[in-house]
């Protein structure tokens, strides 16, 4: 897969947009469903370091969420 933008038809970005938004929405519901997990043991079993999870799961959507943007603008510039 090309990882450059500029190289690509506007139809293979397209496609790119959408399945990185699938993966995006997927990655989110998995990421609730842990955090609500986490803080559920953390208040009932008093264990607190699974609260690290959290920064880590934001820090792992910061990458997909700049792709989606990256192809958003490579399309509206073509369009």
């Amino acid at each position: 897969m090309k990882t450059e933008v500029s190289d690509q038809p506007i139809e293979s970005l397209k496609k790119q947009r959408n399945l990185m938004k699938g993966v995006a929405i997927g990655y989110a519901l998995v990421m609730a469903v842990a955090i609500s997990l986490a803080l559920y043991l953390t208040f009932t079993k008093q264990q607190a370091y699974l609260l690290a999870i959290l920064p880590v799961c934001l820090i792992v959507m910061i990458p997909i969420l700049m792709r989606v943007s990256q192809l958003n603008k490579a399309i509206k510039t073509r369009n």
